[in-house]
């Protein structure tokens, strides 16, 4: 039983990825292993089987892996809702809303959660590959961490250490590294790897020679960018590519403050015949779209007021009088409505806001947290669906007497007296191809994509792609991994 974990020297230099990768390569070298990551923070979050909340990069590892998702592979996910403050979800469940420093105040106690979640995973497979957060250089936290070194020392665990080369400085990166870390942690390092790389990696066999002087540590490869990244699902809304065909169905969505579960949107930009467009701060909606999907949000009331201070409120009224179609998804739907509610201020000060009236709908903010995977039947097409509710909030008024959906015999969402306008609360739809070909349809466009046929795909070409350039055998040798 053993493990092992890359670290990165900053934020977005691809472990995610690289995790991803390592889960798959050594699934198909016929290893039980399970990804791990003892602390994430992202607003794009995943429903498990056992009935939590992770996040989504976790859970596009787990399929590398072949395993369903589980809270166990992310046992502490922070989800911003302010500036200040982020919803803690441990082990799946809803702790609560916390400021910055009342969270630094809770680690200890945390750390035991975090131990308890990968001992499990450790115990029922033969590797847990585990994922850092941002930085292993951010020394200022050291003395609380729970997500990098702290974790290291807690677990016992070997760390890598993953350098971005594609944004300069990788020698810094990694030296520097090395300079800033406490000597126990520096012991902690097995060797490094350099991500991202473009050209001729001859070019670079001077600095990676000077980087194993430098840090005492040896090199584990030099990883060309994977150039195929993009056909995996985002872990960041600032990833979902803008496509632009020129002809076909024209589909903007509202890049929100804190926009959340966007996994939705993936599916659409995969779309050969649909151009998918981000609509961003300070930019209007543009007036030839077909639809316009208002997506999920962590803060519904939060980002009603940020949409109407992009002007998008009186663009949406627009765009609907010229005949377009809306899709309110999650915290879009609540949108759509009259109003929302929040007596308990479960995202915030307690209040009510006005909402985009388009929908004959109103929310109120209470009880627990819907976590469920769910199938169902698309009442427009009588297609079959399956998807996740991750929300907030019962909605209740006159447009749910035409719902958008049906589940386990409930109705579902809500559809406007011109069938122009729908609110839904379920997310993962467009990942069906079956129903996104027949809601497609309904556009007169024509969807022939097998899209999770072409992520797992991609995830062997991901795997392909580490076994030629990463020396994973000395790794696992390293890490004093065998078999």
């Amino acid at each position: 039983m053993a493990g092992l974990m890359i670290q990165g020297t900053g934020s977005n230099v691809g472990k995610s990825l690289v995790v991803a990768g390592i889960c798959r390569a050594l699934r198909l070298r016929g290893l039980s292993v399970a990804p791990f990551k003892p602390q994430n923070m992202s607003n794009n979050a995943a429903v498990t089987a056992d009935g939590g909340e992770i996040g989504r990069a976790q859970a596009l590892q787990a399929r590398a892996a072949g395993l369903a998702p589980h809270t166990d592979m992310n046992p502490v996910l922070l989800k911003p809702e302010s500036e200040m403050g982020s919803q803690v979800i441990v082990q799946g469940r809803r702790l609560g809303t916390f400021r910055a420093r009342d969270y630094w105040a809770m680690k200890a106690e945390l750390m035991g959660r975090v131990m308890e979640s990968y001992r499990r995973l450790e115990a029922a497979h033969d590797l847990v590959v585990v994922e850092g957060a941002g930085s292993a250089s951010e020394v200022n936290l050291r003395a609380t961490d729970i997500a990098n070194m702290g974790f290291a020392e807690a677990s016992g665990v070997p760390v890598f250490l993953l350098g971005d080369i594609d944004r300069g400085g990788v020698i810094a990166q990694i030296v520097g590294t090395k300079a800033v870390i406490a000597d126990a942690d520096v012991a902690r390092i097995k060797g490094f790897v350099i991500n991202k790389f473009r050209g001729d990696p001859q070019l670079f066999a001077d600095g990676y020679q000077m980087i194993a002087t430098q840090s005492g540590w040896p090199g584990f490869g030099v990883l060309p960018a994977f150039e195929q990244a993009h056909l995996l699902p985002a872990e960041d809304a600032q990833d979902i590519p803008t496509r632009r065909v020129g002809s076909g169905l024209r589909i903007g969505w509202l890049v929100l403050s804190r926009v959340a579960n966007f996994d939705d949107l993936d599916p659409l930009a995969a779309e050969p015949g649909v151009d998918l467009v981000a609509i961003r701060a300070g930019e209007p909606i543009p007036g030839d779209l077909d639809l316009v999907i208002i997506p999920g949000s962590k803060s519904t009331r939060g980002d009603l007021d940020y949409l109407r201070a992009q002007g998008w409120d009186i663009d949406l009224l627009a765009h609907h009088r010229r005949g377009g179609r809306i899709l309110g998804i999650c915290g879009g739907y609540q949108m759509l409505g009259r109003a929302v509610h929040d007596p308990e201020g479960l995202e915030g000060a307690p209040g009510s806001s006005t909402g985009l009236g388009l929908l004959e709908v109103e929310t109120v903010l209470q009880g627990d947290k819907a976590l469920r995977e769910v199938t169902g039947v698309h009442l427009a097409s009588g297609r079959a669906l399956k998807g996740y509710e991750i929300h907030l909030g019962v909605t209740t008024g006159a447009d749910r007497a035409r719902p958008f959906a049906r589940i386990g015999g409930q109705d579902e969402g809500a559809i406007s007296a011109s069938g122009r306008v729908e609110g839904s609360y379920l997310h993962g739809l467009f990942s069906d191809d079956g129903f996104r070909a027949a809601y497609l349809a309904g556009f007169g466009a024509v969807s022939d994509l097998s899209y999770e046929a072409r992520v797992d795909a991609v995830l062997d070409a991901l795997a392909a792609h580490l076994e030629a350039h990463l020396d994973l055998d000395g790794m696992l040798a390293a890490a004093g991994i065998t078999g």
